[in-house]
């Protein structure tokens, strides 16, 4: 009698394990991205223990556009250039998406981002301030 009420629980408690299955991984976002803006590659890769992005090239610069992250608030980076500075940091694989902070250099300000692909190959990019985002599409860049 006492096994027949130790064995239900046990019973449950396998077949929630078993439902649960192994952690699923988002899809890989390695690779060139063109901005929605079509303005600038993105180098998507491995920065020691986490995935970041890096401007890889300026394709559209405004008229009297800064060369440098003058907009910064830390002064000691306001001579970087934009070439080569990073915008995605510290990027996780959460699942479904991966999770980081994105930089605006048009700003200097930095936000929570979540990137994921989309069923079509491109980017969904997504910067957000509490519960409020917006999303921009990135497109493979060659």
């Amino acid at each position: 009698m006492r096994i027949a009420r130790l064995a239900a629980p046990v019973a449950l408690s396998l077949a929630t394990l078993t439902l649960a299955g192994p952690a699923q991984a988002a899809q890989p976002i390695a690779g060139k991205w063109l901005t929605q803006d079509g303005s600038a590659i993105v180098q998507i890769g491995q920065c020691g223990g986490s995935t970041c992005g890096r401007i890889a090239k300026v394709i559209k610069a405004k008229a009297g556009a800064p060369t440098t992250d003058v907009n910064n608030p830390d002064a000691a980076l306001r001579t970087r250039p934009i070439v080569g500075m990073p915008i995605l940091t510290g990027f996780s694989d959460a699942g479904d998406d991966w999770r980081g902070r994105i930089y605006d250099p048009r700003n200097g300000k930095s936000y929570k981002s979540i990137v994921s692909r989309a069923a079509d190959g491109s980017l969904k990019v997504k910067g957000c301030i509490s519960f409020i985002c917006q999303t921009q599409t990135w497109k493979p860049a060659s």
